[in-house]
C-alpha cells in the first residue's frame, strides 16, 4: 500500500539503536507554532486596544458567523481571534508545549496542515450542530495537536519512551479543559464571547484520525495499513457529511442539536 509518509523506513533499518527521542530535530527550526501564537497575540492585542466594543467585534470579517457562512475563510479565520485573555493564553500554553515536540518530529507542514484542519473541523462541527454561535479561538486546532499526540502514540508506540505518560498528560489537559468548556456552555457562564465545545470534540476527532494518516510511522508495522485506511474512511467521511450539510442547510436553520433538544422536551 502506498501511504504518504512512504518514505520513511523501519527504525531497525536505519539505526538499530534509534528512539524516538532520537527524532527531534531543531533544524528546520519549528517555526509554524511559533508564527501562530505571535499573529494570534498580534490580533488579540489589536482588537483589544482598537476594537473596544463587542458590536465591532462580531462584525469582523475574521470571526465565524453561521449566517455568513458563505464567506468561506471565515471557517479558518475564526482561530486568529479569541474571546479574552484566560482563552487565549490557555490555547498558546497548550499549543507550544505540545506543538513544538509534534512539529520538531513530524515537521512543520504536516503540523501545520493537522492544526488548520483541526480549525476548519471546528466550525464544521460547530456549524452542523450548533447552528446559531459565533465562533472565536483556535481550541479546534489546539485540540487537534493534543488528538495527534495520541495517534502518535497509535503509530510508534514501540520506539516511544513513557508513551502512557503522554497520553495521562494530555488526557489531563483535555479533560480539565472540555470539562470548562461544557460547564460555560450549560450554565451561561462565559467570558466575553461564547464558544462552542463542539469545536474541541471535532477537533479531537480530526486530529486522531488525519494524525494517523499524515504523522510520521517510524515502526511501519503490518497493521497499521489497516488503522491507516479506518482513520482516512472515517476523516473524509466526517468531512464530506459536514461539507454537504452546510450546502443543503441556508442560513437560518437549526442545527443537529438544537433539533434533538426540541424532540427531547416532547
Amino acid at each position: 500500500m502506498i501511504k504518504i509518509n512512504i518514505d520513511e523506513l523501519p527504525l531497525k533499518e536505519e539505526n538499530g539503536h534509534q528512539t524516538y527521542l532520537d527524532r527531534y530535530k531543531c533544524y528546520p527550526p519549528p517555526l509554524f507554532i511559533i508564527f501562530t501564537s505571535i499573529l494570534q497575540v498580534m490580533m488579540f492585542v489589536y482588537y483589544t486596544l482598537v476594537v473596544t466594543s463587542s458590536e465591532e467585534l462580531l462584525s469582523s470579517p475574521l470571526i465565524y458567523r453561521p449566517d455568513k457562512r458563505s464567506e468561506l475563510w471565515r471557517f479558518a479565520t475564526y482561530g486568529t481571534l479569541h474571546a479574552g485573555w484566560i482563552h487565549l493564553s490557555f490555547n498558546i500554553l497548550v499549543q507550544v508545549l505540545v506543538g513544538l515536540p509534534l512539529e520538531m518530529v513530524h515537521g512543520s507542514l504536516r503540523i501545520g496542515f493537522l492544526y488548520l484542519v483541526g480549525i476548519i473541523a471546528g466550525s464544521l462541527g460547530t456549524s452542523v450542530f450548533d447552528a446559531d454561535v459565533y465562533l472565536v479561538g483556535a481550541s479546534g486546532g489546539v485540540y487537534a495537536l493534543l488528538a495527534a499526540h495520541l495517534a502518535n502514540v497509535l503509530i510508534n508506540y514501540n520506539i516511544m519512551q513513557f508513551a502512557c505518560l503522554r497520553l495521562l498528560a494530555v488526557a489531563f489537559v483535555a479533560t480539565t479543559d472540555i470539562g470548562f468548556a461544557v460547564y460555560e456552555c450549560f450554565t451561561g457562564v462565559m467570558i466575553g464571547l461564547p464558544v462552542s465545545y463542539i469545536a474541541h470534540f471535532t477537533g479531537v476527532l480530526s486530529g486522531v484520525t488525519l494524525g494517523i494518516v499524515i504523522l510520521k510511522n517510524f515502526s511501519q508495522n503490518t497493521h497499521d495499513q489497516l488503522l491507516w485506511w479506518i482513520s482516512l474512511g472515517t476523516f473524509t467521511a466526517c468531512l464530506f457529511f459536514a461539507i454537504i450539510f452546510n450546502i443543503l442547510h441556508p442560513f437560518p436553520y437549526l442545527g443537529i442539536g438544537q433539533i434533538l433538544h426540541i424532540y427531547g422536551q416532547r
